[in-house]
């Protein structure tokens, strides 16, 4: 497996990372603790040494099952959490948590992080979302306090607009951002990606298959299971699936071309965009996880992505990414 720097942090991980939410959380109900810890485990076998969660998957049972698969293997990988979610409650749907940043509260949650994860240092720790009751300047502060103590490696954010990028970065050097994009989702092209390049910080694309979308598995008549968050999504309702599907039949007609999944596809056009992107496709099948990791070592020329480019911005893709109360906790 190759391996990628994000940024100028100096952050070391391999070119593809893997997404441990969906393991526990997100999309219907949890699957196999101990298969998902073999799988985990195959991962690192194959090459793979960035591992995502965070505190709200569960809430803590996937921080749990990450540092349970992990322990005998920590030497060896790169672990990303993340805070920002108050979890006390009871209602634990993606973006249903109220947010909560305050410096207290982050330290209290990096505690637990420790703890669950199984370890004595977080290597990637991440504001899940922007809390605008607390100024990013504190929070950036706590975290290099943290980094100070020993106790964290590298400061992140999630979904983050340029300007509170701007402002975290001056108090504490931001290694990564965590954010949506994909052949179906380009808003960070605008403005994000431009910043990211000037500040030398690196791309962490979740969802980099569009929630699954990408890969042709997702029909116009799949139903989704009412615990699983796509079927909230705008973009995946019946109706906006028949239109999307002609950018899945492209992308599958690409990938006939050059002999790979439609998935490989995906994953190989973001790889290309930029050397310090790295993809972090979340799968609860050994068989995908194989054929993520494939996605490394497909090369497109630049003719193809050229192709690929062109066809692709012809497809308008219908509707939002998110529910509208998600939606407002992106790009603050």
């Amino acid at each position: 497996m190759k391996t990628r720097k994000l940024g100028k942090s100096g952050l070391e991980v391999s070119a593809m990372g893997l997404g441990c939410m969906g393991m526990s959380f997100g999309y219907g109900p949890p699957a196999d603790k101990q298969e998902m810890i073999a799988m985990i485990r195959s991962a690192v076998e194959s090459g793979i040494t960035f591992f995502d969660t965070a505190e709200v998957y569960g809430p803590f049972t996937n921080e749990e099952l990450v540092g349970e698969a992990l322990a005998p293997v920590r030497n060896r990988v790169v672990i990303a959490t993340k805070f920002g979610f108050d979890v006390s409650g009871s209602d634990h749907r993606p973006g249903a948590a109220p947010l909560n940043s305050r410096p207290e509260h982050i330290k209290q949650a990096v505690e637990g992080s420790l703890k669950r994860l199984k370890t004595d240092v977080i290597d990637l720790l991440y504001q899940h979302r922007v809390d605008t009751s607390v100024p990013i300047e504190d929070v950036a502060g706590t975290v290099k306090e943290l980094i100070r103590q020993g106790k964290v490696k590298h400061f992140g954010l999630s979904e983050a607009g340029v300007q509170t990028i701007r402002r975290a970065h001056k108090v504490q050097p931001v290694a990564a951002l965590q954010s949506e994009y994909s052949l179906w989702w380009r808003e960070p092209e605008a403005e994000v990606i431009p910043t990211l390049e000037e500040l030398g910080i690196g791309l962490v694309p979740f969802s980099p298959l569009g929630k699954g979308f990408l890969t042709g598995v997702i029909k116009s008549d799949t139903k989704f299971d009412s615990g699983d968050f796509r079927s909230r999504v705008p973009r995946l309702s019946l109706e906006n699936r028949k239109t999307n599907q002609a950018l899945v039949e492209l992308i599958g007609e690409f990938a006939e071309q050059k002999k790979a999944t439609p998935a490989q596809v995906a994953l190989a056009w973001l790889l290309a965009q930029k050397p310090w992107i790295v993809p972090i496709p979340g799968t609860t099948k050994p068989h995908r996880l194989l054929e993520n990791a494939g996605a490394v070592s497909l090369e497109l020329t630049q003719e193809e992505l050229r192709e690929l480019e062109n066809a692709t911005s012809q497809i308008k893709v219908q509707g939002a990414r998110y529910p509208e109360e998600l939606q407002k906790l992106v790009g603050r």
